[in-house]
């Protein structure tokens, strides 16, 4: 019996070491992939879009006949933005979570409403809910019919609480799409929870909870330099 009850807690012990090691992988591979995002950003902001810049303003040094050929450039430097933008959004490297938030919701054809602290928080932890607001807002801009949404950030005990909600026609279904599925492997692998409230014709409520404490150990980071 006493060999048994050695053994299991031996057992119990490698589990729980198992699990922490596989919490931890799924954490550095978040932030890896973030990492790759944000260089993948710099390069083309700093290469590809500098460099059809110049060719733009010399091309509109050169008169009428490449007129069309600018027009076609410019159309080219919008898409690379909007790519990049895509990638790993500037705003939030630059201006923080708030920031890139709001640059966010400005996009957005239904009014959204922002509450968010202005300091800085860890970087996986700002990309992770910059990507939920992202895919919340696209969803109520294309599926939820609703006048007006709101975005709430807020941090408090080791904690950023992220709330999207909007007053469309709710019924949104988790399993429904990839979309709401990534989101919850990234908030997961960061020792989150992400949780959505959608009742039929009574709006959607999505939540994420992302403990600090899981990425850094700390509150509030110093801005990263792009």
């Amino acid at each position: 019996a006493a060999r048994l009850a050695v053994a299991n807690v031996r057992l119990q012990a490698e589990v729980r070491s198992r699990v922490a090691e596989v919490a931890a992988s799924r954490r550095r591979i978040v932030q890896a992939a973030d990492t790759q995002r944000r260089g993948l950003e710099r390069r083309l902001r700093r290469g590809a879009e500098q460099r059809l810049g110049r060719v733009a303003e010399l091309l509109s040094d050169s008169g009428p006949p490449l007129a069309e050929v600018a027009v076609g450039l410019a159309a080219a430097r919008a898409e690379l933005r909007e790519f990049a933008r895509g990638v790993h959004p500037a705003a939030l490297v630059e201006g923080g979570l708030a920031a890139a938030v709001t640059e966010l919701a400005g996009r957005s054809p239904v009014p959204i409403q922002v509450t968010a602290p202005s300091g800085r928080l860890p970087a996986a932890v700002e990309a992770a809910a910059y990507f939920v607001c992202s895919e919340a807002l696209a969803n109520i801009a294309k599926y939820a019919h609703a006048s007006q949404a709101s975005v709430r950030l807020e941090t408090g005990e080791g904690v950023l609480a992220v709330e999207v909600a909007d007053d469309g026609a709710g019924g949104a279904d988790p399993a429904g799409g990839s979309g709401l599925r990534g989101l919850v492997d990234r908030v997961e692998a960061l020792g989150g929870r992400l949780g959505i409230d959608s009742p039929p014709g009574r709006g959607t409520r999505l939540t994420a909870q992302l403990p600090l404490s899981e990425v850094t150990g700390t509150g509030l980071l110093d801005p990263e330099v792009p």
